[in-house]
């Protein structure tokens, strides 16, 4: 609701129609179907528009949703290794990372150990090392953990390409 005496108008067409009466105001954007809409109550007067307010609102809401399509939410997707691994499950590892990274997502590559194998932490570092070698065309390393419990965990993240 509009409590001003007197406010700048402005048309459907962003045109300008002056200072004019609250009442005059409200009295056109009437006349034309439409709504009277506060658009900047600070100035001095207060700047009204006549416009299709649930148009506009709808065409906002459109907006928005179209910006949502367009982003990428980066994920954080893990894959999990033990030192006693073999080479080709490796090898399907690092296929993996690769498609995530490719997707635009940060890779955790996670270094399992159990029982004793916890007591030769360096085996997995290694491993980790040499992952992190094999994907250095389409990944860098972020963040390298130390042991951390019965685990070590390495953050890929893609490389930006020029291009």
């Amino acid at each position: 609701m509009i409590r001003v005496p007197e406010v700048r108008l402005l048309g459907d067409e962003n045109e300008q129609l002056g200072v004019v009466t609250t009442e005059r105001a409200r009295e056109m954007a009437r006349e034309s179907g439409m709504d009277l809409v506060e658009i900047s109550p600070m100035a001095v007067p207060p700047v009204c528009r006549i416009m299709d307010y649930g148009k506009f609102k709808y065409e906002q809401k459109k907006r928005t949703s179209e910006s949502k399509k367009k982003q990428h939410v980066i994920q954080v997707k893990e894959l999990r290794l033990r030192p006693r691994t073999g080479d080709h499950d490796i090898d399907v590892r690092l296929k993996q990372a690769r498609e995530f990274l490719a997707a635009g997502d940060k890779v955790s590559v996670t270094a399992v150990f159990r029982g004793r194998e916890v007591t030769h932490p360096e085996l997995g570092m290694d491993m980790l090392q040499k992952f992190a070698e094999d994907l250095k065309d389409v990944a860098r390393v972020e963040r390298t953990g130390g042991l951390e419990g019965k685990r070590i965990t390495m953050i890929l993240i893609p490389v930006r390409r020029n291009g």
